[in-house]
């Protein structure tokens, strides 16, 4: 346990921020796993609609650092080719 009250005021900083990037984290798995489960169900233009939603919340999460740019990257172009093959 911290034993400094700036140690402790720094802990309690850390852990709200953790809570506020996993629920970002969480935030944008819920909109990758909306694609995915529109694309399972065969609906283009469900899917398409899904991934425009999807898409400002990866980059978000990029700006802000919750993921790397190349694993936004990768998601975005990994979904848009599954929309595509459709």
């Amino acid at each position: 346990m911290a034993n400094s009250s700036q140690a402790r005021k720094r802990a309690r900083q850390a852990e709200k921020h953790r809570q506020h990037n996993a629920s970002q984290r969480t935030h944008m798995r819920t909109h990758i796993k909306n694609v995915v489960k529109a694309i399972e169900s065969g609906d283009k233009s469900l899917a398409e609609d899904a991934y425009k939603k999807a898409m400002p919340v990866i980059d978000r999460a990029t700006n802000q650092g919750h993921i790397h740019k190349n694993k936004a990257a990768r998601h975005k172009s990994r979904l848009n080719s599954h929309i595509r093959a459709m």
